[in-house]
């Protein structure tokens, strides 16, 4: 063997497939987590920013004193630039992060995309007009676009299976308390009459980079990422520490043994090629076949564009403006912020739900609950939208829909797309999930101010019908294409989709393991060829 690895102690036992987990391992795996403080913040601050009298004076010349309420806005041209521009960059950055994070690893990438998204900040934070912010904005979706692809692929990566869900939805919890702290931030410095006014709440995002590059810094890499480049020794000493097992535990030798094993079954299944291959291989597979990487891909992107369809960034990135729109609500800025306090709250509620009840009840349960909440804010708002009574059941029933959203298609999406790709295109499969997401948050940032704003279209609270509309979209979705993966390891949910379909998947069990499947020597080993071949395919890649 190239690396002068032992032979691999396997097992076919299904329960023996991963190491016990101790509180170190748990807590190095949920500081990964910390990644969505920055994105949720620098998704929230510019919700106030837009809405702040002195930055929309500083950008359009207009004077509050002599301006009539109704017209002291920002253009919508210059909402739907500068909230959008952000996404356009993600957009990109997720996409190249999937290869980096192939060929310089999982942490290595997120600390880039870090140092990347603190540029981006001091741009926006050195900027007085509107050119250099929006120019800012895009060099830190670039930085965030890398974070949020790779910051799930390592947390599903490293996360043991039993709590991979709880983990992982805490990276949704990061988020909705970065979007509470800008927030905070946002409604501390509305009143000021200088550049502090925004510069402070853009200032601030540089301290979640930091925090989150140093802690990667001292965290390990994902051991698969050394399996899909052939170092399995490195992957058992990195395996090791993410477990806090010592190396030559014979869990650590197991748990490794199928993770090696499931590789090379997937590298026989589609062989890899050069360098465009590996994108390609992301399609291959037909539609018909529910474990083909073209069906897991289109599941991945898809899943990631329904969640924002439901609608949920419209009163994250412009619900201060939209409850100003109404003129019946004196402090839009407090009406904004208590709806991302319901947001951080709501979250923590899946930790436990996404375990106990599973992914695939929570999406379809989760849409069910915004559908009704939605059309429930557009009725009224038609009916009687200038009453105080009839706006403050409105806004009750948006923190409802926001609580539906925060414990389960907040972070369900998350989860399901780090769990249902194999390792040869796992780092891809998240990226173009991810881009996904990104995309039609740009989308919907550039067409939602066209839509509602009072100089365009004037929705108002109409936009309600659709947004609920859409999410009655995705209860069919979830109920048709929407996998159980809940209590499997990253690589029994390979063979879960290859043996059962979405309505059935919850009922499926494991009945063997990938290593008996690829064959165990006498001796108990995984066999030497199969740790060779993986070896001598990922020096290639």
């Amino acid at each position: 063997m190239a690396s002068g690895v032992r032979g691999l102690a396997a097992t076919a036992d299904v329960t023996r497939i991963e190491a016990p987990i101790t509180m170190k391992a748990y807590l190095m795996c949920a500081f990964a987590a910390f990644g969505g403080i920055f994105f949720g913040y620098d998704s929230g601050y510019v919700n106030g920013v837009i809405a702040m009298p002195y930055f929309i004076t500083q950008q359009t010349g207009l004077d509050r004193a002599t301006t009539p309420e109704k017209q002291f806005i920002l253009p919508s041209s210059h909402q739907s630039l500068i909230v959008s521009i952000l996404s356009a960059g993600t957009f990109f950055g997720a996409l190249l992060a999937g290869d980096l994070a192939d060929w310089f690893g999982r942490r290595t990438t997120i600390i880039v995309g870090c140092a990347i998204f603190i540029v981006g900040v001091i741009l926006q934070t050195a900027s007085s007009g509107l050119g250099l912010l929006v120019a800012g904005r895009h060099v830190a979706g670039w930085g965030i676009g890398f974070v949020t692809a790779i910051i799930i692929l390592y947390m599903s990566e490293v996360a043991p299976r039993r709590v991979r869900g709880a983990i992982v939805s805490g990276y949704q919890f990061c988020i909705t308390i970065g979007l509470l702290l800008a927030s905070c931030v946002d409604y501390s410095t509305k009143d000021r009459n200088d550049t502090g006014s925004y510069r402070i709440p853009i200032a601030i995002q540089m301290l979640w980079a930091i925090l989150l590059a140093i802690g990667l810094f001292l965290l390990p890499e994902s051991p698969r990422y050394f399996v899909k480049q052939g170092k399995i020794e490195k992957a058992a000493q990195t395996l090791a520490r993410v477990r806090g097992q010592p190396r030559d535990s014979q869990y650590i030798e197991q748990e490794l043994a199928e993770i090696v094993a499931n590789h090379e079954y997937e590298l026989k299944v589609i062989p890899q090629g050069n360098y465009f291959d590996s994108w390609l291989n992301c399609f291959k597979g037909g539609l018909r076949n529910p474990s083909s990487n073209l069906r897991r891909t289109i599941l991945g992107t898809s899943l990631q564009m329904m969640q924002q369809w439901t609608g949920v960034n419209f009163i994250f990135y412009f619900g201060a403006t939209f409850f100003k729109d109404l003129h019946t609500i004196k402090n839009p800025f407090l009406t904004s912020l208590i709806t991302n306090l319901v947001n951080v709250c709501s979250t923590p509620i899946s930790f436990y739900t996404i375990e106990r009840f599973g992914r695939r009840p929570l999406l379809i349960w989760g849409a069910v609950g915004m559908v009704i909440c939605q059309f429930i804010v557009a009725i009224v708002g038609v009916t009687d939208g200038q009453d105080h009574k009839a706006v403050s059941a409105m806004i009750a029933f948006i923190c409802i829909y926001i609580f539906f959203f925060a414990s389960t298609w907040g972070p369900g999406a998350w989860v399901v797309i780090g769990e249902i790709f194999p390792l040869p295109i796992r780092a891809r499969g998240v990226a173009l999930s991810t881009a996904s997401n990104w995309l039609w948050n740009c989308i919907i940032s550039v067409i939602t101010p066209y839509m509602v704003n009072p100089d365009k279209a004037n929705l108002g609270a109409k936009i309600f019908f659709i947004w609920g509309s859409l999410c009655a979209l995705c209860v069919v979705y979830a109920y048709l294409l929407i996998p159980e993966t809940k209590g499997l390891t990253l690589e029994q949910v390979d063979r879960m989709l290859e043996e059962t379909s979405p309505r059935t998947s919850a009922k499926w069990v494991p009945n063997t393991t990938f290593a008996a499947t690829m064959g165990i020597t006498d001796h108990g080993t995984l066999k030497p060829e199969i740790i060779a071949d993986v070896e001598r395919k990922g020096s290639a890649v």
